[in-house]
């Protein structure tokens, strides 16, 4: 039995590890200290920011401004999923991407966007379409996920395979002027968004 006689001087002189709470370095504090400032944050509730992992389905009309303020708000990684290229008629709507990143992966111009807004950040692209074969480990590895999917094969996909590995879904959707916004908790044992509409529309109900 290691003895304690000595305190933490002769812990760490007999080179046994020393684990501290991380803290938020000096730029931090000043960077999210309006976060700081409310009760129901504080400097643990922004720790807890910088640690968590967001999965966001999409990167276009829902996608980039969720993913920008998540990233201003220091949420420590984003991962985005996406296998489009950045079009011309996407500039005036999506603001990840700029006018030179037009026919470029809409991932790529998505992580340099994040990046130059948050060092603190780390952007995973997923360069791919979400499919019943990836879904499961692509969406395994995040906290939450953020369903900005512009159709409704994926919105259902995302729904069965984050409500099976008991992951919280934020689903917004939107039609000309016209939007809403969900939030699903498999944890907290309500309905998922299959048990609200049961049946997806057809693919033309509802053009993007």
């Amino acid at each position: 039995m290691t003895s304690l006689a000595g305190g933490i001087t002769a812990w760490q002189g007999a080179q046994f590890p020393v684990v501290k709470d991380r803290e938020l370095t000096p730029d931090q504090a000043e960077r999210y200290s309006r976060h700081t400032k409310l009760d129901a944050i504080g400097a643990k509730g922004q720790l807890k920011l910088l640690e968590a992992k967001v999965l966001l389905v999409g990167a276009g009309g829902l996608g980039s401004p969720a993913a920008y303020y998540l990233a201003a708000a220091g949420v420590g990684t984003l991962g985005i999923v996406d296998d489009d290229v950045v079009d011309a008629s996407n500039l005036q709507r999506q603001i990840l991407h700029r006018a030179a990143d037009v026919g470029r992966p809409k991932v790529e111009s998505a992580r340099e966007t994040i990046e130059a807004l948050n060092r603190d950040v780390k952007v995973v692209p997923h360069p791919v379409r979400l499919i019943p074969e990836n879904a499961r480990e692509i969406l395994g590895g995040y906290d939450v996920i953020v369903d900005g999917a512009d159709n409704f094969a994926t919105r259902y996909l995302i729904n069965d395979v984050a409500f099976a590995l008991g992951k919280p879904i934020a689903h917004g959707s939107i039609f000309q002027f016209e939007g809403q916004a969900t939030v699903i908790d498999p944890r907290a044992g309500g309905p998922c968004y299959r048990c609200l509409f049961p049946e997806p529309p057809p693919a033309d109900f509802a053009p993007n």
